[in-house]
């Protein structure tokens, strides 16, 4: 008999999951909590501008073709690398590094402020490709059931890889050059995943190599939301029904097992297997009221910073500036040590601006530009008011303006700001955090939530928060990791 599927959560994880279930046989049914589907991989369209709502690009590209392989499909997307992979300039100078790929180019950028950068960056993205190539396959693409088990496959990761988990990713950084910009550069990977580099273990340094080597940086053809419409016709395709406007807020059991979630308007879904494509943490604390999952107990984890966000669309072309863009400033320890607990002002802030109009003209009218601002800030444990949006976000106009030649404010046809409370009342991201929990030590593998609930047998989550980890391929990964379970426990019906 055909069993029957709930994903809670239209976000990649829970998509990609939809797809894959129905692939075996399974009925599938989704709820979404936000006007359409995404979850933070969505859209914006206003005023004749598209703006992609958070990611701009992705790495890992492969993992969209072991999907698409599984579920018997074509790629519903176009995709696109990127080289160069984006810009840096750092306050009070005129210069912009370009970081290619080619590592004979980009020892070019650097060259007279560090020596022998290409020897430097090569043994550098050796290490990093070891290291990578020695976890992915045991660490980053696994289920773990249990504590000793995760023990048990760290343990057979060559042990030269050790001391870079008692190691800062600034440190390790620190080992191989000398340049500030050149370490600045290459730890923000890092800040912009919501964290930072001197509390990041140097574990993380793989993420250069699969920036640099492994599988670069991928923009999509038409824009990033692109994935998601592509998703929803292979959807459709298969009978794949999402109800929108649906906020889950309660649930029933009946004998160790889900029987119904229910939602804001008293409706009960009812369902043979539940997948939670919600913050794992979060919805574990706030529907079913774990005690393990209070707001107190998650207060004292550690999270991804929040994002304030800004939508622009502005009248002319911006010749100095590329499609991403990092603004730095000449602080970065300082600033990235203390911006998480809001202890530092925001008025001179670290920002990425992606302008998508850059490599999709179809996002913008014709002769402008389209411009989206991530500014990484503190969550709302930290900085529960955000009655300063717009100071910040004219602080953030004023300083592109002066670095880039162009009046934003006096050519601006749009603006739309979204701060760390729209975020958190938009996808019930846990007090705002932009890419839920960190991924310190003591919360990666089996040390993070599960992908299978403790108490009932039906529940499974996917994406934020909980296995392999945050961003878009994790995701991908994420619903190979959750069918796995449920295929494991359920089997296949066809």
């Amino acid at each position: 008999m055909q069993k029957k599927a709930l994903i809670v959560g239209t976000g990649l994880g829970g998509l990609t999951t939809a797809l894959r279930l129905s692939r075996n046989g399974y009925k599938v049914e989704m709820v979404e909590k936000y006007k359409q589907a995404g979850g933070r991989l969505n859209q914006l369209v206003k005023d004749g501008f598209t703006f992609d709502l958070a990611p701009s690009f992705f790495s890992m590209s492969y993992e969209f073709k072991e999907f698409v392989d599984y579920c018997g499909i074509e790629m519903p997307f176009k995709f696109i690398e990127l080289d160069p992979l984006y810009s840096v300039n750092f306050a009070g100078s005129e210069r912009n590094y370009l970081i290619y790929k080619d590592i004979a180019k980009l020892a070019n950028e650097f060259k007279g402020i560090e020596p022998d950068f290409e020897a430097k960056m090569t043994k550098f993205l050796k290490k990093a490709g070891r290291l990578f190539h020695d976890t992915e396959g045991k660490v980053i693409r696994k289920n773990f059931n249990s504590l000793p088990q995760f023990l048990a496959t760290l343990a057979t990761v060559p042990m030269r890889h050790a001391p870079m988990m008692l190691r800062s990713m600034w440190s390790e950084l620190n080992r191989h050059f000398s340049s500030y910009e050149v370490k600045v550069i290459f730890s923000l990977v890092a800040f912009f995943l919501g964290a930072t580099p001197f509390d990041t273990p140097a574990i993380y340094s793989l993420l250069t190599y699969t920036e640099l080597v492994h599988d670069g940086y991928h923009n999509v053809e038409g824009g990033m939301y692109q994935i998601v419409v592509g998703m929803l016709k292979e959807l459709e395709k298969a009978n794949i029904n999402i109800t929108y406007h649906t906020e889950i807020v309660g649930f029933e059991d009946k004998e160790g097992e889900l029987a119904a979630l229910i939602d804001q308007n008293g409706k009960r879904w009812e369902a043979d297997i539940f997948v939670i494509n919600s913050d794992a943490a979060y919805f574990r604390g706030k529907v079913f009221n774990r005690k393990q999952f209070s707001n107190e107990k998650l207060d004292k984890q550690k999270w991804t910073l929040a994002p304030f966000t800004m939508y622009l669309g502005v009248k002319g072309k911006i010749d100095k500036m590329a499609h991403h863009n990092y603004y730095l400033r000449n602080n970065f320890e300082e600033y990235a040590g203390k911006v998480f607990k809001n202890s530092i002002s925001l008025q001179q802030p670290y920002y990425y601006v992606n302008a998508s109009s850059k490599s999709n003209p179809t996002t913008a009218p014709e002769g402008h530009e389209n411009l989206f601002v991530l500014c990484p800030v503190p969550d709302l444990r930290y900085k529960p008011d955000w009655n300063d949006r717009e100071q910040l976000a004219d602080d953030i106009m004023t300083d592109l303006s002066e670095r880039v030649g162009f009046d934003i404010k006096g050519n601006l046809v749009t603006k739309t700001i979204i701060d760390p409370i729209d975020w958190q009342n938009m996808f019930n991201l846990y007090k705002g955090s932009g890419l839920g929990l960190a991924h310190d030590l003591n919360q990666i593998g089996a040390f993070r939530p599960k992908n299978t609930d403790e108490v009932f047998e039906n529940v499974f989550y996917v994406g934020s928060s909980t296995v392999p980890g945050t961003g878009l391929p994790m995701a991908v990964i994420s619903s190979k990791l959750a069918t796995e379970q449920i295929v494991k426990r359920y089997g296949t019906i066809r």
